[in-house]
């Protein structure tokens, strides 16, 4: 007699960072019944494939001090804890996976209380607080990068790389590019992650001349709030809010240039696409710099702080490294850097906590 597929909360929301590897992590279960846990208006309702019906819930972090604001987060985590117990209860769901993230706690806490087992997968070198606060409550702790254990030293950590879309993995995916670059031509492409930054958008335009003049090809993906984003006007030069094909475009570049999110490093690594990072300066913790020191120190990349770097400095270093051997080695590294099974070690981790 066949047995019924096993049920699987997955709870992932906010930005691509989060969202994708959960999505690549439920396209290797495929046998699984899986149901998604998201916010209201946040990327998950436009990103979830329509094949995991999408639960929503109302919750947000803490900021710092305490005060009424706190309170009403607080009692907004109670009502989203036993929403989340309550959906489980009925959806007879067998276990909960998370990417960390707000979200995470009511999963965890809702999913612990019925004595379920939880993977939550932490992609940054730094681990967020709410993945070092709930991390020893899981069944395990999957890592994208092994310096991530050392802050968890209370969690079973399983450093599995983060998981990426699967057209990432098609090494003959830059034929797809559908621009109007030419063949041969030196490529930059220039992106903020999922929220854009206007910050680095200036800096580009402000440098791109001197690029142009070698026959620098540049794709810049600007981000939707950008109100200069049209300022800059050049035959060689793509500007864009948003390109879907970052794989075929990671893939043609010679070279990136862009924040650290995990994501965005996991895909520049896979696709051993060489970088010039520039972490974002208010991320929590400053955990972008952490991401990016793991990339520097494997050769595979630059890093620059966004209050040290000038136009002149981005021009002259972009310039250097394209007409440097050094490009190549750090394309090479960052190949190394890459765990293209990702997704199958987070199946197979998933697979030997709910069905043992």
């Amino acid at each position: 007699m066949a047995h019924a597929p096993i049920r699987l909360l997955i709870a992932a929301s906010g930005t691509g960072g989060h969202l994708f590897p959960a999505i690549a992590l439920a396209e290797q279960l495929s046998d699984y019944q899986i149901e998604w846990l998201g916010v209201p208006n946040r990327l998950e309702t436009q990103l979830v494939p329509k094949q995991y019906p999408l639960n929503t819930i109302a919750v947000e972090g803490f900021q710092q001090g305490f005060g009424l604001s706190s309170l009403r987060t607080l009692g907004r985590l109670i009502n989203s804890v036993l929403s989340v117990r309550k959906l489980l209860q009925q959806g007879k769901f067998q276990g909960v996976f998370t990417t960390g993230g707000y979200i995470a706690g009511p999963a965890v806490i809702a999913a612990r209380s019925l004595n379920l087992p939880v993977i939550l997968h932490e992609s940054n070198a730094l681990p967020g607080k709410v993945t070092r606060f709930f991390g020893p409550w899981c069944s395990a702790v999957a890592v994208g990068f092994d310096v991530a254990a050392s802050y968890l030293p209370r969690a079973k950590t399983v450093c599995t790389g983060t998981p990426v879309r699967s057209q990432f993995l098609d090494e003959g995916i830059a034929a797809s590019l559908d621009l109007r670059i030419p063949e041969g031509v030196p490529l930059i492409v220039v992106f903020g992650g999922s929220q854009g930054a206007v910050a680095i958008n200036k800096l580009v335009r402000e440098a791109a001349q001197a690029w142009f003049d070698v026959g620098v090809w540049v794709v810049h993906l600007t981000g939707e709030k950008d109100a200069n984003a049209d300022n800059l006007q050049h035959p060689q030069y793509i500007s864009l809010p948003f390109y879907s094909n970052m794989a075929a475009l990671l893939r043609r570049a010679n070279l990136a240039i862009t924040r650290s999110g995990a994501g965005s490093l996991t895909e520049l690594a896979v696709c051993g696409t060489p970088a010039i990072l520039i972490p974002y300066p208010f991320a929590a913790e400053d955990h972008q710099t952490y991401n990016g020191s793991v990339f520097t120190t494997a050769g595979a990349a630059l890093m620059f702080q966004q209050s040290e770097l000038t136009a002149e400095m981005l021009q002259t270093k972009v310039l250097s490294l394209l007409q440097s051997p050094e490009l190549q080695t750090m394309a090479l590294k960052a190949k190394a850097i890459a765990v293209p099974d990702s997704a199958e070690k987070l199946a197979q981790l998933m697979r030997e906590v709910l069905e043992k």
